[in-house]
């Protein structure tokens, strides 16, 4: 099943109008350095763009060796485990009336949270990893050394868990695999109390392509997350990285960069009119990108289609979808959330990074 366009990037900035009319690959980019440096969108050299910046912290010797869990707060959670359920072939493992959990294959769980009654649409409000080595004491430890101040979160059946934020306030848990981790290894059966809105796709989703994730400084962030979690470096374009989280798949750290001379710069002080941070972190992650088995454009297009979903081209700016290496649809959940579908597993992970680096 393929899938087209821009890979992880634009959508909202684009707005809700801009999407009610069919969108070209044109519309959507990789990144502010993506058609080169020295520009006025990327008023830096490749070497500035790409500098590294001083570590927030010394890193730890830990690895992500399991997503625990992404968690979403959604007006109707239930209504929004049912959508995921038919489309993407996950499993429900368990509904208190307040929550439901639900197994993403046998490698990943999503939490949907009934939100708050002012909030009117899906976001992501945290997730989890499981690292190795595993130490209670020596974890916590090693967390309050670099400042993060960890909350202690346990289900006292052997599950031990830290909470922690990221620079921009994000929510991270660190924890052993005894949890949702460990609870996958049995089978989710658990009964949907809301009705499946459409017949089921039988789809299988097999890899987490990427998070497409806003940071004030996306350099801050990263050296975060890859000198806490084990992380590795993959492409740095200048506005935005690719980084690799272990065996559990990607995310595309992207926002202002500190050696942009307009940073931290309202629009009305830069020559160009174009301010670009410190900004306000967009809390949510504005969208998830899964792949799945089997992935064929023209199939998928029409079982999205098939269901009155929108199916909205992104390869990455790399062309037609039936000739691009890299394949996707977005769509739109119930909750209002984009959910990006593509054609990559664990042995393709990085192809759209590699067909979308910046010229020279």
């Amino acid at each position: 099943m393929p899938i087209l366009q821009t890979r992880r990037s634009l959508l909202h900035t684009l707005g809700a109008s801009a999407l009610s009319a069919p969108l070209a690959t044109s519309l959507f980019a990789q990144g502010r350095c993506q058609n080169g440096y020295g520009t006025d969108a990327c008023p830096m050299t490749k070497e500035q763009a790409t500098a590294p910046i001083k570590p927030l912290f010394a890193p730890t010797v830990w690895k992500s060796v399991a997503l625990e869990q992404i968690s979403f707060q959604v007006p109707d959670y239930r209504k929004e485990a049912a959508f995921y359920v038919a489309l993407m072939g996950w499993k429900l493992r368990s509904d208190d009336g307040k929550q439901a959990i639900l197994d993403i294959g046998n490698w990943g769980s999503a939490i949907f949270k009934a939100a708050p009654a002012e909030q009117k649409t899906a976001l992501v409000d945290g997730f989890g990893f499981a690292i190795e080595p595993w130490n209670t004491k020596t974890v916590e430890a090693e967390l309050q050394k670099r400042g993060l101040n960890p909350v202690a979160d346990k289900d006292g059946k052997g599950f031990e868990s830290f909470h922690v934020k990221d620079p921009d306030g994000f929510d991270v848990q660190i924890c052993n695999s005894n949890g949702l981790v460990k609870a996958r290894k049995t089978p989710a059966a658990a009964k949907l109390e809301a009705e499946l809105p459409f017949e089921a796709t039988n789809w299988k989703t097999i890899w987490l392509d990427h998070f497409s994730f806003g940071a004030t400084n996306y350099k801050a962030s990263v050296s975060f997350y890859t000198n806490l979690l084990g992380w590795e470096h993959n492409f740095d374009e200048g506005s935005q990285e690719e980084v690799e989280m272990g065996d559990i798949g990607n995310a595309i750290i992207r926002g202002g960069n500190p050696f942009d001379p307009n940073f931290g710069k309202p629009p009305a002080e830069n020559a160009n009119g174009r301010g670009r941070g410190p900004r306000p972190r967009n809390l949510r992650i504005d969208h998830i990108a899964f792949g799945i088995q089997g992935f064929d454009p023209d199939a998928v297009k029409e079982a999205l289609e098939k269901r009155g979903l929108r199916a909205r081209t992104d390869t990455g700016n790399t062309g037609d979808i039936h000739q691009s290496v890299y394949k996707s649809y977005h769509t739109t959940t119930p909750n209002g959330y984009d959910l990006q579908i593509s054609n990559i597993a664990k042995d393709t992970r990085l192809a759209a990074s590699n067909a979308t680096k910046p010229a020279k």
